[in-house]
């Protein structure tokens, strides 16, 4: 019997094919940090099965034995034809890419390129806690842009940044995260453009956490960074890894500007080594053929949104949230319940339903918490029915 699920299916929104019950038989980070009776809301994993052809991908290789190190540009070629067809960019050149173990540690990587020990690195808060933790891991120091009050880049503050960071002479980067996470935010060409300009003139270089990319609403446009004019010295990071639900298949391509590729080609050759040759292949596959199904994720997520907008007014009213154009997470401001600092905390002890900490996020992130909509409306539901029940 072929064990890969009918490519029909990939027409179908992927976050209402599974229960929970199938769910709570996974082993994941997800479905295995709380008890059972604790809805899990919070880590980067979608309830969703694999895309047909990324199944095909894994078990064929598995039965062909095909198991060992990784080889050729398949991934990047599938990457750059993708960014042709999703994003109208024909300025990914395969021959301009590596390939990582996965973005963070490619970020890690792209750091050490651009930077030395000590050298700042400015983020907009609140984001992604490893660019926290992983930077000041490396011996570099994170210096905070905040975002804006309307969850966009903040130029003045970005601008004053980069003018601090770079006031002693030294080198600078600039980690930017786009799509961003938490907010969901979706950087316009003309932002971008923006930062490109400023990171020119502070002579700071550009990191982009290109992740989320593929996962945007269905009448939204997602730009890669290295597409923007003055965008030609930056390095960006990017994976199949959240749009496919492949976190546990590790691999990732750094892709380097046209003035960049001098600093892609001192990446020391053993990094290389790191990415699993079976999440290549799955990662290829899901780019190449997977387009069906990601859509139809879309679909389901952009339902999601609105579901989740609809129950905070019916049963949290107080809860700030703005449905956002980009990834499957939704950031809230649960500051006008009183909670605290960490809201999620309380909705875990109280309602049995586990968020990620706004804290976490740095700057911006205390009294917020982080949904992941990735989930079925049910289980949205019966969430936010936990959360009401709360804080009753």
């Amino acid at each position: 019997m072929d064990p890969a699920p009918r490519d029909a299916f990939d027409h179908a929104d992927p976050l209402r094919r599974l229960t929970l019950d199938e769910l709570r038989l996974r082993t994941s980070m997800k479905w295995r940090t709380y008890p059972d009776d604790v809805l899990p809301l919070w880590v980067a994993e979608m309830d969703v099965p694999l895309a047909a052809p990324v199944v095909r991908a894994i078990t064929e290789a598995v039965a062909r034995g095909d198991t060992g190190y990784p080889s050729g540009t398949a991934y990047a070629r599938a990457l750059a034809d993708f960014a042709r067809a999703r994003w109208d960019w024909a300025g990914l050149a395969v021959e301009r890419t590596a390939i990582v173990p996965d973005v963070m540690l490619g970020v890690v990587e792209m750091l050490k390129l651009v930077t030395g020990p000590g050298d700042p690195v400015v983020v907009n808060c609140p984001v992604y806690p490893p660019f926290y933790q992983f930077v000041t891991h490396m011996d570099r120091r994170v210096v905070e842009a905040p975002l804006g009050e309307d969850l966009r880049i903040d130029f003045t503050v970005l601008e004053g940044a980069f003018r601090h960071a770079t006031a002693g002479g030294g080198r600078a980067a600039y980690l930017l995260c786009s799509p961003h996470n938490p907010t969901g935010t979706v950087h316009s060409a003309e932002e971008l453009a923006a930062v490109a300009a400023l990171a020119d003139r502070y002579c700071v270089r550009v990191v982009a956490d290109e992740i989320h990319a593929p996962v945007v609403a269905l009448d939204a446009t997602f730009v890669p960074y290295l597409s923007v004019p003055g965008g030609e010295r930056g390095l960006s990071l990017m994976s199949a890894s959240k749009a496919w639900n492949l976190a546990g298949l590790k691999a990732a391509l750094a892709v380097a500007g046209p003035a960049a590729a001098d600093d892609l080609a001192r990446l020391p050759e053993e990094v290389s080594h790191g990415p699993s040759h079976v999440g290549i292949l799955a990662h290829t596959a899901a780019l190449q053929d997977g387009g069906d199904w990601l859509d139809a994720l879309r679909g389901g997520l952009d339902a999601n949104r609105r579901l989740l907008a609809d129950l905070l007014a019916e049963r949290l009213p107080k809860v700030r949230y703005r449905p956002a154009e980009g990834t499957f997470l939704a950031w809230l401001d649960c500051r006008p319940l009183g909670l605290g600092d960490d809201p999620a905390a309380v909705f875990l002890d109280r309602g049995r339903v586990a968020f990620s900490s706004g804290p976490l996020f740095g700057t911006g992130g205390a009294g917020h918490l982080r949904l992941n909509l990735a989930t079925s409306p049910e289980l949205l539901t019966e969430a936010v029915r936990r959360m009401a029940v709360a804080v009753a």
